[in-house]
């Protein structure tokens, strides 16, 4: 009977093994050859493995490998101040797990990684193996770890919605249509549907997936495909009851990287915020007052986000500030109008650091509500039928809201472009890879 293979030890679990023959596995991260011994660093999902190698035989096979191509090595762990970890493995034979790769477009030894962002693009299943660029995924992992843990402790129920639909969420102008075995159909700009509906089943709900919007944005902050970390829950008083679900999610998301991302915090030099027991908050109305701009100005701009958000870390202390009230006729015609003024709505914007991370609100709950806000937007209510036949059958108050993940993830690390900090990004130019 041939015996089990021995375990594999990850780089960071070698000094536990002071003295043991292991197993490592990984890329050849750098080669450094010398007169009489070669230094090999390893890398593996866990960090850093320095291997000395002096046989001769052995360097020569290391010779013929590229940066990253994939090894297999077994060797002794020994006691060594300068290598990562305080050890490195001795005595150590290879075997190589695969062709010899070819040599990478940047050097990914190097502690950062000096690349335009179109060769960081073009070459992304090479480039986001470097530590720094992986780092950031792993902020982004961990926040949607701790959305996910943070919603399931508040017994939301976590659902999975079509992303073909026969009308559009929230317009037309900005859907990507496509053939559905002859019928048109459109990828969704947002669950927002399906989350409204669900209330009327479980309450409470959840989703983390993709959303298009085919609005032909070259900006820094937006893209054509991006995730989203939607929730919607019923019996709300109003939206503010979402804000405190939101406030919390938050909080959840930065509990998740200071458990499962503190070395990517560190590497990055992230400044993680915290967030307030409540998130200060600020009527539009207020809001336009501060930034010196026009009573009827409908939206806030870029540069009033940023200026807003310099208000709130000066007066509050808070990285965070929600904007409350925005005028009925920017937001979508499910939104729930002020109940003392319907010009304005109970909705909401989150700015994070001086920029828009959330949209959210309560809804409108009434089969008749939706009639006559659709008729006042002299929309048809054809596209809707079945949406709005939902409302016939004792859906609760409820609203929700949508964290953009990589908006969140690019302004915790302070990217200047959102495709910084997106796997494999989707805009108005990018289709690959």
């Amino acid at each position: 009977m041939q015996s089990p293979a021995q375990p594999r030890t990850l780089a960071r679990h070698l000094a536990d093994h002071v003295g043991d023959q292991v197993r490592l596995a990984g890329w050849v991260h750098r080669r450094r050859r010398l007169a009489a011994l070669t230094f090999l660093v390893v890398r593996d999902r866990s960090g850093l493995a320095q291997v000395v190698v002096r046989d001769e035989d052995v360097r020569r096979q290391l010779d013929g490998l590229g940066e990253e191509s994939t090894i297999e090595v077994r060797g002794t762990v020994t006691s060594a101040d300068q290598a990562p970890g305080g050890v490195e493995v001795i005595d150590a034979v290879i075997e190589e797990l695969g062709a010899p790769a070819q040599t990478p477009v940047v050097a990914l030894w190097r502690p950062g990684l000096d690349a335009t962002l179109p060769i960081l693009l073009d070459h992304a299943a090479t480039t986001w193996r470097h530590p720094r660029r992986q780092a950031v995924w792993q902020l982004a992992a961990a926040s949607m770890r701790g959305f996910r843990d943070t919603l399931h402790r508040a017994h939301y129920t976590e659902i999975t919605t079509p992303k073909v639909v026969a009308a559009a969420t929230e317009s037309g102008a900005s859907v990507f249509e496509l053939d559905w075995f002859g019928r048109p159909a459109y990828l969704a700009q947002s669950p927002q549907f399906y989350k409204q509906t669900m209330v009327g089943v479980f309450e409470r709900v959840f989703e983390v997936g993709p959303v298009f919007r085919a609005e032909p944005h070259g900006t820094a902050r937006h893209l054509a495909q991006y995730t989203s970390l939607d929730a919607e829950l019923g019996f709300v008083h109003d939206h503010r009851d979402v804000l405190a679900a939101l406030r919390d999610c938050l909080a959840g998301m930065l509990e998740a990287i200071g458990s499962d991302a503190e070395q990517a915090v560190e590497l990055l030099g992230t400044r993680v915020p915290e967030v307030p027991a409540q998130i200060p908050t600020i009527h539009f109305r207020e809001a336009l007052r501060l930034v010196g701009a026009p009573d009827d100005e409908p939206d806030l701009a870029p540069e009033h986000e940023r200026a807003l958000g310099g208000w709130a870390l000066a007066e509050h202390g808070s990285d965070f500030l929600a904007v409350e009230g925005y005028p009925a006729a920017k937001r979508a015609f499910y939104t729930h109008p002020q109940p003392d003024d319907p010009r304005w709505t109970n909705s909401f914007d989150l700015l994070f650091r001086g920029l828009e991370l959330v949209s959210g609100g309560q809804r409108l709950h009434r089969y008749d509500d939706y009639i006559r806000a659709l008729e006042l937007r002299g929309e048809s209510l054809a596209p809707y039928e079945t949406y709005l036949d939902v409302f016939r059958r004792g859906i609760p108050p409820h609203g929700g809201f949508a964290v953009g993940l990589e908006r969140w993830t690019a302004q915790l690390v302070g990217a200047a472009n959102i495709r910084e900090v997106t796997l494999f990004p989707r805009d108005l130019h990018r289709l690959t890879p």
